[in-house]
């Protein structure tokens, strides 16, 4: 049985959209700190949760298709924290002669 979802739902998600993507705009031009990232990741997260839950279908879809999904977002922290690791525990070195 496949779910249909209204085209107002559509459009209420859309404009959520819209008025994140300026919310990222609006917190790109300001000075949170140490605090830009994290704060431009979690807006950036919950526009690809909206987009991959409504627009992609997950939300009404198999147990099965949410767990790949899930395991895609399992993996992306993986590599970050990776990246991550390598990144605060390199030395850096000075170019030679200097």
């Amino acid at each position: 049985m496949s779910h249909i979802s209204s085209k107002r739902l559509f459009y209420t998600i859309f404009v959520s959209l819209i008025i994140l993507t300026g919310l990222t705009v609006f917190v790109a031009r300001q000075d949170f700190g140490a605090m830009n990232t994290p704060v431009a990741l979690a807006i950036a997260g919950l526009k690809a949760t909206l987009v991959i839950l409504y627009f992609m279908g997950v939300r009404y879809n198999t147990p099965l298709t949410k767990v790949v999904a899930a395991s895609g977002f399992v993996w992306l922290i993986i590599l970050f924290g990776m990246t991550m690791g390598d990144y605060l525990t390199r030395s850096w070195l000075g170019f030679p002669g200097r």
